[in-house]
C-alpha cells in the first residue's frame, strides 16, 4: 500500500478530486455521484494498466459501494425537508431489490465491454434530457398503475446497479415525467440509492472475482483504495453543493453538466469502436 501511495500521488489527487465533485454535483444538481464516479474511474483505472473491460466492472462496482455512505447522509438531509417520500419507497422497493440482484450478478459475469456500452447510452440519453426537458413541463399527470410503477422499479434498480449508479439519474428524469414534485423526487432518489448500492455493492463484493489486472486494493470488483479516497470528499462537499444551490441557477449549470456528460458518454461509446 506505501508503494502504491508514493508511485500514484497524481492518481491519488484525481480520485480525491472525483470525491469532492461528485459531492459538489450531487448537493447542487440532485445529479447522482456514480455519474461522475464511473467514468473518471473508468479512465484511471486504465491508467494504470488495467484493461478497458476490468476497469469498468471494478469502476461500477466501486462506484456503488462509494454510494452507500453518500446516500445515507442525504437521506438524513432530504428527510428532515420532508422530500422523501415513503410511502413511494414502500411500494417500490421489492421490485428495486430484485432488479439490484439480477443487474449486480450480471456484472459479474457479463463481458466489461457490454457494461462501457450501457453506461454510455445511459449518460448520453441523461444529457440529451438535462438539455432539453429541464424545466418542461410532465408528459402524464400521475404515475402509472401496479404494473407500470412494479415495471419501472425493476428497471432502475436493474440498469442502475449495472453501470454503478444511485438511481437519481433515471429515477428523478423518470419521476418527473409523471408529474411527480421534483424536490421530492431528488429527495426519494437519495433512499432508492441506498436500496441499490447495497445490496449491489455486496454481491459484486462477494460474488465477483478480481480480474488478473485488478489494480492494488481490490476486492472481488471493489476497490478500496478508490473507496477510501472518494467517499469523504463526496460526504464532505455534498452540503456545499447544496448551499451553492441557494445562490446559483442550478438550470444553467445542469445545461453545461449536460453537455460535459454528453462528451464523456459519446467517448465511453467511441473507445467499443477504437
Amino acid at each position: 500500500m506505501i508503494e502504491f501511495l508514493s508511485n500514484n500521488i497524481s492518481t491519488l489527487i484525481a480520485l480525491v478530486a472525483t470525491g469532492a465533485f461528485a459531492g459538489v454535483l450531487a448537493g447542487l444538481l440532485g445529479v447522482g455521484g456514480g455519474i461522475v464516479i464511473v467514468p473518471v474511474l473508468f479512465f484511471v483505472f486504465q491508467g494504470f494498466g488495467v484493461s478497458p473491460e476490468s476497469a469498468m466492472v471494478i469502476a461500477t462496482a466501486t462506484s456503488l459501494a462509494t454510494i452507500i455512505p453518500t446516500s445515507i447522509s442525504s437521506i438524513r438531509s432530504h428527510n428532515k425537508k420532508g422530500n422523501v417520500d415513503f410511502d413511494l419507497l414502500k411500494r417500490w422497493a421489492v421490485f428495486i431489490f430484485i432488479g439490484v440482484l439480477v443487474g449486480s450478478w450480471l456484472v459479474t459475469r457479463v463481458n466489461g465491454t457490454w457494461l462501457t456500452g450501457l453506461f454510455g447510452i445511459i449518460a448520453t440519453l441523461s444529457a440529451l434530457n438535462m438539455m432539453f426537458r429541464t424545466g418542461k413541463s410532465a408528459l402524464f399527470q400521475s404515475l402509472p398503475g401496479k404494473a407500470g410503477q412494479a415495471t419501472m422499479g425493476t428497471s432502475i434498480g436493474l440498469f442502475s446497479s449495472m453501470v454503478g449508479i444511485g438511481g437519481g439519474t433515471i429515477s428523478v428524469p423518470l419521476l418527473t415525467l409523471y408529474n411527480y414534485p421534483a424536490h421530492k423526487a431528488v429527495g426519494t432518489a437519495a433512499a432508492i440509492g441506498l436500496i441499490i448500492s447495497l445490496p449491489g455493492a455486496a454481491t459484486m463484493l462477494i460474488l465477483g472475482q478480481s480480474p488478473a489486472d485488478a489494480p492494488i486494493g481490490t476486492f472481488g470488483l471493489v476497490n478500496l483504495v478508490a473507496f477510501l479516497c472518494i467517499v469523504p470528499l463526496t460526504v464532505l462537499f455534498a452540503p456545499v453543493g447544496a448551499s451553492l444551490a441557494a445562490k446559483l441557477d442550478a438550470v444553467k449549470l445542469k445545461k453545461v453538466f449536460s453537455i460535459v456528460l454528453l462528451i464523456t458518454g459519446i467517448r465511453m461509446l467511441l473507445q467499443l469502436f477504437l
